[in-house]
C-alpha cells in the first residue's frame, strides 16, 4: 500500500510543479473565480464551450499543491466532455474525497483523479482538493460570484 501512497504522491506533485493547461485562456466563453479562505488558494477557471461541449479548459491562480494538482488533472479530465459528462464527472470526484471508503472507491471513470482518494483522510485538505470543481460548475452555469469553500 506505501508503493502506491507514493505513486499518488508523485502524481500530485508532478502536476504541481508542472501543472497543465496553466494559463489565461484568451478566447474563453465562460469563466468563474474561486477562493479558499482557509488555505488561501485562488484560481480562476476558463472554459471554451461549443455546442455543449468543454472543447477547452485551463485555469491561473495560486494555490497549495492540491489545489494546483487537483485544477491541473481536471483540466486534463474534461476537456472533449460535454457539460452534463463534466457534472457527473464533479459528482464522481467529490463522492471520492468527501464520502466513506466503502461508497467512494474510484471507478474506471475517475482514471487518474483516483490518486485524490487519500484526501479524505484530511478535512481542511478536501477544500483544496475541490475548489477548482466547484469553480468548474460555476464557470459552466456562468455565475458571476466567486466561489469561496467557506
Amino acid at each position: 500500500m506505501s508503493d502506491l501512497r507514493d505513486l499518488y504522491q508523485e502524481v500530485i506533485l508532478d502536476h504541481t510543479k508542472k501543472p497543465r493547461n496553466f494559463h489565461k485562456m484568451e478566447a474563453a466563453t465562460n469563466s468563474a473565480k474561486g477562493h479558499n479562505p482557509l488555505c488561501g488558494d485562488r484560481l480562476i477557471v476558463y472554459l471554451k464551450v461549443e455546442n455543449d461541449t468543454v472543447k477547452d479548459i485551463s485555469f491561473e491562480g495560486s494555490g497549495c499543491a492540491i489545489s494546483t494538482a487537483s485544477a491541473s488533472m481536471m483540466t486534463e479530465s474534461l476537456k472533449g466532455k460535454t457539460k452534463q459528462e463534466a457534472e457527473a464527472l464533479f459528482h464522481r470526484f467529490h463522492q471520492l474525497v468527501t464520502g466513506k471508503p466503502e461508497a467512494a472507491e474510484a471507478g474506471p471513470e475517475l482514471g487518474k483523479l483516483a490518486v485524490f482518494s487519500g484526501v479524505r483522510e484530511f478535512p481542511v485538505r478536501v477544500k483544496c482538493a475541490t475548489l477548482s470543481w466547484h469553480t468548474l460548475r460555476a464557470a459552466l452555469e456562468s455565475q458571476q460570484n466567486a466561489v469561496s469553500t467557506e
